[in-house]
């Protein structure tokens, strides 16, 4: 059965050569819809499968694993699996790439072009995912970061160029550091293997070795993560970026950053956390407050949202070196919760700015009255945003909260008051934003001329705001999985810095 997460990469592949030979723009939108269901459905499967194993008494570390060697002499190989953490992600991706595929329903010039490069980047993100092998899953990482230059410099807006530019030098730079963690991780572990599950075993890797890859790794991870201050490519990438890759861009590629911090620079290097958690704490304690107050003083609804990534994403660092079970599990939850909301922010913000031509806050108002569809659904992000309870939000941000306020120690508890802050400050912008576009005077008569959501647009809408509903209301049966797999890993930390959380 292990054959089964390979086509999570063959579909994409397959949806690269049928899009290569595509004739028209109908045939492109059917290769699309075809393939973006196809990993849907292989999603929905997988997580069932999983859940199944589980209840049958399965509790291997990863199922569905498999190996092939690659290149001998440094033993990087094919190497496969999957957790709950990697399941509920591959879920995440397969939403967002088939929800941006209607997003992106209308999409002019070069309709061929744009979704052969959003295909690829959606293949190194499946890629990640599945694979427990260090190298390659810094190969599918950058089969995931190469294509945002073009997806932004060529069909975004604003100053487009200047933001590919910028995102791809920033995001190469943090590859330039992990490629350098990964190999001390290899080299100075005396291992055999790049598979994360025999290294984490292994853990021949010294102290004060340690103590110099850590960072490099984290912070490698973390420039795609928002970390501050490596987080200032973020909201110009995002403001420039077309919808459906605003959407796959914040929705997805973001989550790669928490997730290799994660399962790298944790789990294969939990000595060094007693010196740099602290550190790393300040620095995302400053990402959650920082991006929340930089989104209150934007007027660009892209910018706002931007900003608000920086924010949340933000919070899935702070809970991972708050390094309790529930605030790790929180983490996850918060990626998961994140991807869906904020994706359903930037469809929404895409689809008002193609009617009103504008997304500047100044210029916008009584939009309920003329696209009713889309001013809801906006609401509906932004109550999900700052953490309305039903909505995934709560869930992800109160389990954060819960589990960094578990530590003992005084640092850990007030650094979690100041990152409870961020939830004051997001209703003020939010709150702020929703009266001021959706219900105040019409400032533009051509604004009674716009035409609300056509299908394709409200059947992507649609189907955010039922995940986001249905993750807020039944969030037991995701996080079962998620602290499934948080719960070895947590404990092979917590066994080398026993008392962390009293530092």
């Amino acid at each position: 059965m292990s054959w089964i997460l390979t086509v999570f990469v063959i579909i994409p592949v397959l949806m690269l050569f049928a899009l290569w030979v595509a004739k028209n723009d109908n045939q492109v939108r059917g290769v699309m819809v075809a393939g973006s269901t196809a990993l849907l459905i292989g999603a929905i499967w997988l997580t069932v499968y999983f859940v199944q194993q589980r209840n049958a008494g399965n509790h291997d570390a990863m199922l569905l694993t498999n190996s092939v060697m690659w290149f001998k002499p440094l033993n990087i190989a094919f190497s496969i699996g999957v957790d709950g953490i990697s399941v509920v992600m591959i879920l995440l991706s397969a939403i967002i790439v088939f929800t941006g595929t209607f997003a992106s329903w209308q999409l002019e010039p070069m309709k061929k072009e744009y979704f052969l490069w959003f295909v690829l980047l959606s293949s190194g993100v499946f890629g990640f995912f599945i694979s427990t092998d260090m190298f390659t899953m810094f190969m599918f990482y950058e089969v995931a970061l190469i294509p945002m230059y073009l997806l932004i410099g060529v069909w975004g807006t604003g100053p487009k160029e200047y933001s590919a530019m910028k995102l791809t030098l920033m995001l190469m730079g943090g590859s330039a550091l992990l490629v350098l963690g990964i190999l001390g991780i290899y080299y100075f572990s005396g291992a055999t293997t790049m598979d994360v599950i025999e290294l984490a075993r292994l853990h021949a890797m010294p102290k004060d070795v340690q103590n110099i890859f850590f960072p490099l790794v984290f912070i490698g991870f973390g420039v795609l993560g928002a970390l501050f201050p490596f987080h200032t490519w973020s909201p110009d990438g995002h403001a420039s970026a077309p919808t459906s890759v605003s959407m796959l861009h914040a929705g997805v590629l973001m989550k790669l950053g928490g997730y290799g911090c994660l399962r790298i620079a944790m789990f294969l290097m939990p000595d060094a956390l007693e010196m740099w958690a602290p550190i790393f704490l300040v620095l995302t304690t400053i990402s959650v407050v920082y991006g929340a107050l930089s989104a209150c003083v934007q007027t660009d609804l892209k910018y706002i949202n931007a900003y608000s990534s920086v924010s949340h994403c933000g919070m899935v660092l702070f809970a991972l070196v708050m390094t309790t079970q529930t605030a790790i599990t929180g983490a996850i939850l918060q990626m998961l919760s994140h991807g869906l909301m904020t994706a359903l922010f930037f469809a929404c913000i895409g689809m008002i700015y193609h009617r009103a031509g504008t997304r500047d806050v100044r210029y916008l108002g009584g939009l309920m009255k003329v696209i009713p569809f889309l001013a809801v659904s906006y609401v509906v992000a932004g109550l999900a945003n700052l953490g309305l309870p039903g909505f995934s939000g709560f869930v992800a941000e109160m389990t954060i909260f819960v589990g960094s306020f578990e530590n003992a120690g005084m640092f850990h508890r007030v650094a979690t008051i100041i990152a409870c802050t961020a939830i004051v400050i997001t209703a003020v912008y939010i709150l702020r934003v929703v009266g001021k576009i959706l219900f105040q005077k019409i400032p533009n008569e051509k604004f009674y001329e716009l035409h609300d959501a056509t299908w394709d647009e409200r059947f992507a809408i649609g189907c955010l705001i039922f995940c986001v509903a249905g993750l807020g209301l039944c969030p037991l049966f995701f996080e079962n999985m998620i602290m499934d797999a948080v719960h070895p890993i947590f404990d092979h930390i917590i066994t080398y810095i026993p008392n962390l959380g009293n530092l």
